[in-house]
């Protein structure tokens, strides 16, 4: 008797591009791509995840959102956003999430959650280049610029 499985397949399709793919040389660059991502009308009620996949060149190959959450926080679950990672073949990440209270200080949770991002993503040799936390106004904190990645 044959054993049935289902199957697996792994792909990635991009509509753009790469000549045409945005390069991010610094935070400021990345916080407004991502910004320019965000829905304006939600930026200010509940939080949300995102990670901006990069190639080699630090080009974006796209943005994930990787969960909604409320008021105060979201959820983060690393199995999603390393099969994304992997699945796209991407080489860099940029994580970002909003604080719809406006504050840019970021939480124990926040540097909790980019420890362990950072760790896992060694193990894959993925470079983690930032971690952004969006306001509202579009005021932004970065990981890297303040010397926490």
């Amino acid at each position: 008797m044959k054993v049935q499985v289902n199957e697996i397949r792994i792909s990635y399709k991009g509509g753009l591009k790469s000549d045409l793919w945005q390069k991010i040389g610094n935070s400021q660059d990345a916080a407004e791509l991502i910004f320019g991502d965000w829905d304006k009308d939600t930026i200010g009620i509940y939080e949300t995840f995102k990670v901006v996949l990069l190639n080699n060149s630090n080009k974006v190959k796209g943005i994930f959102q990787l969960s909604q959450g409320g008021i105060t926080g979201t959820l983060v679950d690393l199995r999603i956003l390393f099969a994304v990672v992997l699945k796209s073949l991407s080489v860099a990440i940029i994580l970002s999430h909003n604080h719809p209270s406006g504050k840019l200080r970021p939480s124990e949770n926040d540097k909790r959650i980019t420890s362990k991002i950072r760790d896992a993503s060694n193990l894959f040799d993925i470079k983690l280049l930032d971690h952004l936390i969006l306001t509202p106004d579009g005021d932004y904190f970065s990981f890297a610029d303040n010397g926490m990645i």
